[in-house]
């Protein structure tokens, strides 16, 4: 605890001994949100009663239908960094539960696209619209220099946080 009685470092292995009071505040600041956002994730896998995979896989095929690229179960298997078999089991449980079709590439016979239904559209618009509409208009409200700061902050902290992942040593 300081000397006010914040004790809002207390979760963090260092401290503002060996940081900057300013610097622990921001990280302070973006630990909160990545703990509301795991939260609303979580709310979000309630409402759809889906797994956290099961999730993002939905939101990946609608990612590609909006933008006009396929998605085939081997892309979706990369996007989420699981293997064939888990892949098919995902895709056999998404399709039964109505969120996803299988169809036939419409260039190349041999291959399947994954599709969104209208339920999973629904569906997700129902579990996260709300939030999303929120998060947009707080960032709509930055000025174009707040956000270039923002971008800039965010960004560099996904190098930081990228770099220090592939620095860490694989464990035997």
């Amino acid at each position: 605890m300081d000397e006010a009685g914040d004790d809002s470092t207390s979760n963090f292995w260092y401290t503002t001994q060996t940081a900057p009071r300013a610097a622990v505040d921001v990280l302070q600041a973006l630990r909160q949100y990545r703990s509301a956002e795991v939260h609303m994730r979580a709310r979000t896998r309630r409402t759809m009663q889906m797994g956290e995979n099961d999730v993002l896989a939905v939101r990946h095929i609608i990612r590609g239908r909006q933008s006009g690229t396929f998605v085939s179960p081997k892309d979706l298997a990369e996007a989420l960094e699981i293997s064939s078999a888990s892949t098919t089991t995902l895709i056999d449980r998404l399709e039964k539960s109505g969120h996803i079709q299988r169809q036939p590439h419409p260039t190349d016979r041999r291959a399947l696209i994954l599709v969104p239904t209208e339920s999973a559209d629904r569906d997700v618009r129902a579990a996260l619209g709300d939030a999303h509409e929120r998060m947009l208009r707080v960032a709509e409200e930055l000025g174009p220099e707040e956000r270039a700061v923002v971008i800039g902050f965010l960004e560099r902290m996904a190098e930081a946080v990228g770099t220090a992942r592939e620095a860490v040593p694989e464990r035997r």
